[in-house]
């Protein structure tokens, strides 16, 4: 019986122990399964932290769309212009053109004032809108209208001093009498339309409707095309229906974005639950605290194709060297438009950003926003201006010179455009981190140490090098950009460390 119990004893507590080494190997499987899902939980989380996708692209994409539809439309000015004849002075689309380009600085002025205005009322409005204060909304709209009379007032005395003087300037006379007319109606049209969309405009970026932006750019433009045809080619109205289409095609986009405004005031009206009463003091005040350094920084980079302008106008020949100025600018700016619509994107998140105390973010979103457009620079822009650059110049111009001369410089596009870029980007950043001085210093900087001075230098200088006039200003004009831009980045990316070092 003692032995049959041992056996007994030793086969259970054998089997105890298969039992408990089975209970073991499932429990450390079971553990070990825990653990490689936890690791795989920490990996994708660390791997989601670490590829984070950019807000700026979607935020910016269709402004990108918009601002470069409005930019391409641009050109159909110049195009247009370079197919005009006068019975008198027989081909003129050179000198039309190089009118254009002397009416961009002024056009960039009142643009700089739009822009601006349009800042600062949009800042206010979103702060209003964002704490439910509908009274505010009213005043800031009724301050602004005040605001849109002063600068109606200035286009129009522009206009005037355009008419009265655009003959004694020592332009050739072709030039300005193309530049006179052009002028003049751009002058006018600002005041009668352009500046009076700032308000829906604004109420429609304040409820962050980025697509309504780019439709309404995409009525003006198309309404602008049409009716430049229509003027220009059945009414024969010349280089003054070519500014006229401009200024009305304007209205079609006012209209649309004054239709969306007013249907996202309702929609907020009515969506309002407890509203707060109660106005601001000093609206208009407020509102200039934004636009004014904002507009500043765009006029003194119109102060800079102006001053070009000048040195231009006093070369031995002038239309054909203003001609190709412009087409140079013209194809800058609109190559551009996507980097500048990055950067219009990148002011409300920089300071939703700032809100949220997310300054690592802030850089990252800086950066990405400088690696797209890098790619953008070498990938697109590159190839476009080296296949179809010589096809622009021999387009758009009517003589050999001025073919020549175009060609001399429609091949340093990108490097302005690379020279460009992260001075945007860069400003974006300090307004948006409501930091408008680092801005204004920049500007200043830019226009008045390196751009300019740079460009003076290249027009001096160019026979030593053995460069063309207009390629020795261009050289001159980017290589200030690009200092500039390189001081104004690094000062960035050091504000941004010392803010997320707090």
């Amino acid at each position: 019986m003692v032995g049959a119990g041992a056996v007994t004893t030793l086969f259970a507590a054998g089997a105890n122990r298969a039992g408990s080494g089975a209970f073991t190997q499932q429990t450390n499987r079971h553990i070990l399964n825990k653990t490689v899902r936890s690791d795989n939980i920490r990996a994708n989380y660390t791997l989601a932290t670490a590829v984070k996708k950019s807000l700026l692209l979607p935020l910016a994409l269709p402004l990108v769309i918009s601002f470069w539809l409005r930019s391409a439309f641009a050109w159909v000015d110049t195009i247009f212009a370079s197919l005009l004849h006068s019975d008198v002075d027989g081909a003129i689309g050179d000198a039309s053109i190089a009118a254009i380009g002397l009416a961009l600085p002024l056009d960039f002025l009142l643009t700089a004032f739009w822009v601006g205005t349009s800042n600062g009322v949009t800042a206010r409005l979103a702060s209003a809108i964002g704490a439910n204060r509908s009274e505010e909304v009213v005043q800031i709209k009724k301050s602004t209208y005040k605001i849109i009379f002063c600068l109606c007032s200035f286009a129009t005395l522009t206009a005037v001093i355009v008419w009265m003087y655009a003959e004694h300037i020592g332009l050739d006379p072709v030039v300005a009498k193309q530049f006179k007319i052009y002028a003049t109606v751009m002058m006018l049209g600002s005041a009668l339309t352009s500046f009076w969309s700032i308000i829906p405009d604004s109420i429609v970026k304040a409820h962050y409707d980025t697509r309504s932006t780019m439709w309404a750019g995409l009525w003006s433009s198309v309404t602008n095309l049409v009716l430049n045809a229509l003027f220009l080619f059945v009414f024969k109205w010349g280089i003054f229906g070519i500014a006229l289409s401009t200024v009305i095609g304007r209205i079609a986009g006012f209209a649309y974005a004054t239709i969306r405004a007013r249907r996202l005031e309702r929609q907020h009206l009515q969506s309002l639950k407890s509203p707060v009463l109660g106005v601001a003091a000093n609206p208009v005040g407020k509102i200039l605290l934004v636009a004014i350094p904002s507009s500043i920084t765009f006029i003194l980079m119109g102060l800079e194709s102006f001053a070009i302008n000048g040195i231009l106008k006093d070369t031995a020949d002038s239309v054909s060297s203003l001609a190709a100025w412009s087409i140079f600018d013209r194809s800058v700016r609109f190559l551009t438009m996507p980097i500048i619509a990055a950067s219009v994107a990148m002011l409300p998140l920089v300071a939703r950003l700032q809100g949220e105390k997310k300054f690592e973010d802030i850089r990252f979103e800086l950066l990405a926003g400088a690696r797209v457009s890098l790619i953008y620079i070498f990938v697109f822009v590159t190839p476009i201006v080296y296949f179809f650059g010589p096809l622009i110049a021999s387009a758009l111009s009517d003589s050999a010179v001025t073919q020549l001369v175009t060609q001399d410089v429609i091949y340093l596009v990108p490097l302005a455009i690379l020279g460009t870029a992260p001075f945007l980007l860069s400003r974006a950043t300090f307004d948006g981190l409501q930091r408008p001085r680092p801005a204004l210093i920049a500007s200043g900087v830019r226009t008045f140490v390196c751009v300019i001075p740079l460009a003076v230098c290249g027009s001096i200088n160019h026979g030593l090098l053995g460069l063309s006039q207009v390629q020795g200003i261009s050289l001159g004009y980017i290589a200030g950009l690009m200092l500039s831009s390189l001081g104004y980045w690094l000062w960035t990316t050091k504000g941004l460390s010392r803010l997320q070092s707090r």
